[in-house]
């Protein structure tokens, strides 16, 4: 069974939405996001123990600061792949930015490829089903382009300022898969 909780986030940003299978959280989207059609959407809302530790987790996080603590997570199909895009996602601390390439090329070295395919680790970075808690927001382009965000590039634009990014950086592209 999966149910859903609605999340009221600050102005600046869309709602979100929450699944769980019961015990863990399953899923967190920003609402009519691209990332809607990877949930399950018509469920029962539920309040859940799991809901709430989420949602004070995203309380502190709205209000500037980091959590020290994670809710419990389950992810399905989770490709060993996906895992260590995963797993270097986990490791991007608050207020840090890397780009595609600077995963690949972790994974290529860990590896001990010569290279790994950014497009690649694109493709399961934007995967995740738990925006924010694992930060694929922290996640650019090699040019600064804020390309590839399935929670809306405006969401994704205002979740780097709250944690103090310089934006001139960094762009939102004419056309792409940010948009």
């Amino acid at each position: 069974m999966t149910y859903q909780y609605r999340y009221q986030t600050p102005e600046n940003f869309s709602n979100m939405i929450m699944n769980s299978d019961g015990e863990f959280l399953t899923g967190l989207w920003f609402e009519d996001s691209r990332d809607s059609s990877k949930h399950i959407i018509d469920c029962e809302e539920k309040d859940l123990a799991i809901f709430s530790k989420t949602s004070k987790w995203l309380d502190i996080y709205f209000s500037g600061k980091n959590a020290n603590f994670i809710p419990k997570y389950k992810i399905k199909n989770l490709t060993p792949f996906r895992q260590e895009v995963m797993d270097i996602m986990n490791s991007i601390e608050y207020g840090n930015i890397v780009t595609y390439n600077d995963i690949a090329k972790i994974i290529a070295k860990k590896r001990g490829l010569k290279r790994m395919s950014s497009q690649a680790v694109g493709g399961a970075v934007g995967w995740n089903p738990i925006c924010i808690i694992i930060p694929c927001h922290r996640v650019v382009g090699t040019n600064g382009s804020l390309t590839g965000y399935g929670g809306g590039i405006k969401n994704k634009v205002e979740l780097l300022k709250l944690e103090g990014n310089d934006m001139s950086k960094y762009f939102v592209p004419k056309r792409g898969t940010a948009l």
